[in-house]
């Protein structure tokens, strides 16, 4: 993997981060060593096609052009073979690529040749903060659309993580709306360097599965344009997505395919977007308003294709006047301005992929081994001293089970997923016995629905109850090895597109579990395989070593095996804030989760981390918290300027980062930004900078990192433009959100 600095050239990014490669090479990344940074930046969609595509509209009857814009298969629309037009072929892709479906219906097409490599899912690559393998994570996933002929793949979904029940919040990113971009421009260059159109989602203020087909979101202008939009911007403007799909939910009244504020006035007015708008599935609701409103092509699974929105009815409209054929014309031109940017038109060109390559199982691994997150490692059990141990528990049905497939939703087929019991026994060496008890059951009422409140989340209600005689093998098998490993948290059955979770809790009985197995083997390693917060209080406060992976890939069992072993140092921060109560959260304090028909955002601009730290409430661990198998100091931190500076500035901040263990290891120096007198309600912070450093142990880099002062800005929602207040601000670099090392002040005038 080459060792990149990525540049994201406009207001809305960042400048240049050191990237940290695998390899102990990677210091060659810092930016004293680096004579040419190479740049990392989408290519607007090509307008050099106008007067072709204009001619082959000109040829096509109403019909064709009608089928160009719905769905004619579950994952495609018409292509009109007489003037050359392939069909625009779509795949999921949150964890892969996704396997082959039947035409007509959601059933498996039952194709031999559909394998993809599984790639880690959203809160993993978060969990890296590393852009460069967002984009790595892009090229890869793009690359194997391509060689599976697909023109869209429908990824990546970003929506910011409002409540730590989102039954989405592990394919998602994060609760941030700065990281949030940061990984999502790279990912979407890396999809679209391969002839692949993106397609950003869900746009927009999609936060919630419960009833979200109806929910009407209430939120005000600051808050939309502070925390939701902000990743969807830069994925317009910096990474040029070509296409986006509008979510299924209402905002202010009108749902997102219908809405002429967010399709038109935002997306194509004011943030210059020019590739096409593709509905979720089912999300259309009307013809002519969905259409004059900016919606372009519609999705959908229960009516026969003809009986779609934008079939039969969209030429009925027209043909009673209700809607004229140059507007249709419009649309189908977007269509076609995308189909002639990827080549697949003319497709001599065109990028040819691949997939299932060991390059992408060797990116997948790096991807997955950079986003384990070490929690607690109190009396430095981790990394596993071989020379004491002869005998090793592995404990828990998470130790053996697979995450590709599962849940309702996209999973990926795939010839490779290395389990951490797989990964252990590929590591360890033969004189070390493994002896594995399965401890719990996967188990789910067959009558009951998940409700929180009155509100049902159709999700699974689990069984809690233990099996004894699993828990009795599993206690005797901790007592009789020298060190146990137990491996809980959560799965791609429970944590589920479709419904939210109703509580934060452990299913399966699993902390009565851990519990005896503590109680059996004082030298137990827990590690939680999960995609979202869990109410892990007790379990953290009674065990020494806590690690915390994820749905994690083809190598995900590997990577974790070179984590526990110290084969790799872990480097992983949390993308989010994992709370100690769920009524610590902020969508929770105000009780404006879920909502019913409306869903009110009523803590406004403190979402995530930024509601913790100006309500000053302590959650088990913070947002940006990890930690290494090394310690680093954070010194001499500096700006380079002395007197204030003007909104057109860049704010350049260099801190060294020294490395005071005995090992190799990466940190992330996080920036954090305040303003203690403002005039305006602020967060207590907000993060505004990050890199991701790789530093040799006793060693130091110097890191610098580039701050926009219109980075500063917020929201102003009576002159509807952003302002740079003036007057002091506070730079707050640490390594989370909590734990900040140094400070600096600056003045902008």
């Amino acid at each position: 993997m080459k060792n990149n600095i990525f540049t994201f050239l406009s207001f809305a990014s960042l400048a240049a981060f050191t990237a940290c490669g695998e390899s102990p090479e990677a210091a060659e990344s810092n930016p004293e060593t680096v004579e040419q940074n190479e740049i990392f930046q989408g290519e607007p969609l090509s307008m050099k096609y106008e007067n072709e595509i204009d001619s082959l509209i000109s040829q096509m009857t109403l019909e064709e052009k009608s089928g160009m814009l719905h769905g004619t298969s579950m994952f495609a629309t018409s292509g009109i073979p007489r003037l050359g037009i392939p069909e625009l072929t779509m795949a999921d892709g949150p964890l892969g690529v996704r396997e082959e479906i039947s035409r007509d219906s959601w059933a498996n097409a039952g194709w031999e040749n559909d394998f993809a490599t599984y790639l880690p899912a959203g809160g993993g690559l978060s969990a890296t903060w590393n852009v460069e393998l967002a984009h790595t994570f892009g090229n890869v996933i793009g690359a194997e659309a391509r060689d599976r002929n697909k023109d869209v793949l429908l990824a990546p979904a970003f929506n910011i993580i409002r409540t730590p029940l989102g039954g989405r919040t592990y394919e998602y990113f994060t609760e941030d709306p700065f990281l949030n971009k940061q990984i999502t421009v790279p990912y979407i260059v890396g999809v679209q360097e391969n002839d692949v159109a993106a397609c950003i989602k869900h746009y927009a203020v999609n936060n919630q599965e419960t009833n979200r087909g109806t929910v009407d979101v209430q939120l005000d202008d600051r808050t939309l344009r502070e925390i939701y939009l902000p990743a969807f911007e830069a994925a317009i403007k910096d990474a040029h997505a070509y296409s986006v799909m509008g979510a299924y939910n209402k905002l202010r009244g009108d749902y997102l395919n219908e809405n002429e504020y967010m399709l038109q006035d935002v997306l194509r007015d004011e943030w210059g977007f020019k590739g096409i708008v593709i509905s979720d599935w089912n999300a259309i609701h009307s013809t002519v308003k969905a259409l004059k409103a900016g919606a372009d092509v519609e999705m959908g699974t229960n009516a026969p294709f003809d009986e779609y929105f934008f079939a039969q009815p969209l030429i009925d409209s027209v043909q009673a006047g209700k809607l004229s054929e140059e507007e249709v014309n419009k649309h189908v031109r977007r269509v076609l301005r995308v189909m002639y940017n990827i080549k697949s038109i003319d497709s001599t060109s065109r990028a040819k992929g691949s997939r299932n390559a060991e390059q992408h199982f060797e990116d997948a691994y790096n991807i997955a081994s950079e986003s384990v997150v070490l929690l607690k490692n109190d009396n430095n059990a981790l990394p596993l001293n071989l020379d004491n141990i002869k005998g090793v528990a592995v404990i828990g049905d998470n130790a053996t089970k697979k995450n590709a497939l599962g849940g309702f939703g996209a999973g990926v087929k795939t010839k490779r997923e290395v389990t951490p019991l797989e990964g252990l026994k590929n590591r360890l060496p033969e004189s070390v016995q493994i002896n594995h008890a399965q401890g719990y059951l996967e188990r789910y009422s067959k009558t009951e629905k998940a409700k929180l409140g009155d509100i049902t989340l159709d999700g699974p209600v689990t069984i809690d109850e233990l099996d004894p005689k699993l828990v009795e093998e599993a206690v005797n098998a901790a007592k009789n090895a020298d060190v146990a490993i137990i491996f809980a948290g959560s799965n791609r059955d429970y944590e589920t597109e479709a419904s939210d979770r109703a509580s934060l809790d452990l299913p399966f009985g699993q902390e009565e579990l851990i519990e005896k197995v503590m109680e059996a083997n004082p030298n137990t390693i827990v590690v939680m395989i999960a995609g979202a917060p869990f109410d892990i209080e007790n379990i953290d406060q009674k065990t020494s070593t806590l690690v915390w992976s994820w749905f994690n890939g083809s190598e995900g069992g590997n990577a974790l095996a070179d984590v526990l072993l110290g084969n790799v140092n872990p480097s992983g921060k949390l993308p989010w804030t994992m709370p100690k109560n769920l009524e610590d959260s902020p969508a929770h304090a105000t009780k404006s989760f879920p909502g019913n028909e409306t869903a009110t955002y009523d803590e406004g601009i403190l979402v995530g981390y930024r509601w913790f730290d100006t309500k000053n409430i302590e959650p088990i661990y913070p947002f940006g918290y990890g930690l290494s198998y090394t310690s680093f100091a954070f010194n001499n931190p500096e700006v380079g300027k002395e007197e204030a500076y003007t909104e057109s500035d860049t704010i350049t901040l260099n801190v060294e980062v020294q490395n005071t263990g005995e090992v190799d290891g990466k940190e992330v120096v996080q920036v954090y930004v305040s303003k203690s007198d403002s005039q305006i309600e602020r967060a207590n912070q907000e993060l505004k900078g990050f890199k991701k450093v790789d530093v040799g142990a006793g060693s130091s880099e110097t890191v610098s990192i580039e701050i926009p002062v219109k980075e500063l800005a917020y929201y102003n929602a009576d002159s509807k433009s952003w302002t740079v207040e003036p007057g002091a601000y506070t730079l707050k670099i640490g390594n989370s959100s909590r734990n900040i090392l140094e400070e600096l002040n600056i003045e902008i005038e």
